[in-house]
This record gives structure tokens, sequence and C-alpha cells, in this order.
């Protein structure tokens, strides 16, 4: 079940609101092809109706929720052309992002990386899917980061969430160790400034992805 912990009121409710959503999305709480109200979600995270509807709202404009009138929302589910699509967009725009950072000074933000590497290998070791996938994002995220472009950050980041529609409720039955060894082979080539090298796994990264979400919301697998 979706976490009844209270959001603090000392901080944006539709921001919290929005992050335990996409995370419910994520893992699989909040199941596609199911109808979900915002009025029994927000009573499940005990806060008023409006957060939870903002941050509905957001995930219907991100492509991620689609509105069902009179009813609430149910989370989009994707086509293969709608896959096809997404990918070819991550490479374009993640791609070069992230191979520009061999020839960036990373120095001071090289022992963040680092961790975030690790706390998906830990996850990953312990089968827990919810963790490794929020790491996961933030290593991903934190890499286009550097580029200081607030719209290539957000673009990715739509994208990355657009593709986790089906939720990850067997961390057995994914390649989680996998992918985050692919993680740690891409930092290494960026700290150790082999752009081509970051490109060609970084590719092959995605095109992993991409591969898998061919066999159907059956085989779901982390990014």
């Amino acid at each position: 079940m979706i976490s009844t912990t209270a959001l603090e009121r000392d901080d944006s409710l539709r921001d919290k609101a929005l992050r335990i959503l996409r995370q419910a999305i994520v893992s699989g709480e909040i199941q596609a092809g199911e109808l979900y109200s915002a009025t029994a979600l927000a009573r499940r995270l005990q806060v008023s109706v409006s957060p939870v509807r903002e941050a509905m709202l957001t995930l219907v404009n991100a492509g991620i929720m689609e509105p069902v009138r009179n009813r609430g929302f149910r989370v989009a589910e994707l086509g293969e052309s709608d896959l096809d699509e997404i990918f070819e967009l991550r490479v374009l725009l993640e791609v070069p992002a992230v191979q520009a950072l061999a020839a960036t000074d990373l120095s001071g933000e090289r022992e963040r990386l680092e961790e975030l590497v690790r706390a998906t290998e830990e996850s990953a070791r312990d089968g827990d899917v919810t963790r490794f996938l929020a790491t996961d994002r933030e290593f991903h995220l934190a890499l286009i980061e550097q580029h200081g472009n607030g719209r290539l950050t957000d673009w990715v980041a739509n994208l990355r969430d657009q593709t986790r529609l089906y939720g990850l409720k067997d961390s057995h039955s994914h390649p989680l160790v996998e992918a985050a060894a692919e993680h740690r082979a891409i930092l290494e080539a960026i700290l150790e400034g082999e752009g081509e090298q970051v490109g060609q796994l970084l590719t092959s990264h995605l095109s992993h992805i991409r591969n898998e979400w061919a066999s159907g919301p059956g085989q779901d697998v982390p990014e």
C-alpha cells in the first residue's frame, strides 16, 4: 500500500505528493489500467485533496497519467511506437549530454556520484527495487544536471518517468545487479575522460532497456 505517513506541512504538499505518487507508479502500487481518485489517494496520504489532485494533473501533463471524466485518473499505457519514440529521444538527448561530461571537471561531484552508484549496487544486491529505482533515477539525473540546463534535466526526467509504467514487483526476475554494474562502468569512463566509451556504454545501456520493453509489461527492468 502507498505509505500513509502524513506529509509535513512545512514543505510543498504538492511536491511531496508528486514524489510519492511517482514512486508508487514505479513500484507498481499504482497499476496501469486501474482507476484512482484524488480523494481516495489523499485519504491514504492524510492530506487534503487539492495537492494530490495537483500532483496527478502534473503527471497527466507529463504523459504519465490520464484523466477519466468523472471517474478519476489512471496510468497511461504505452504502445510499441511510443517506446520507440522515447528510446530515440533519450539517445538523442541523454547520450551526447553524458558523453560531454568526460571533458568536464567533476571533482566536486565525484564523491556524490560514486555514492549513488554504490547505493544502486547495494540495493540491487538486496533486491530492494524501490530503493534501487530511486537511486537509479537520482544517478542518471545527477549526470544531466551537471550541464546546468534545467529544461534538459526536466525533459530527460519526464522521458524516464514515462517508461516506468508497469511496476517492478518481483525483484528476483529483473537484472538489477547488471544494471548497477552498467552504471559503474559509465561513471568510470566519464571520470577517466573516455568520451567515446561513455557514449557506447550509455547507448548500450538504453538499448538493453528498450529490448526488454518490447517484451511487454510482464518483463519490466530498471534503467
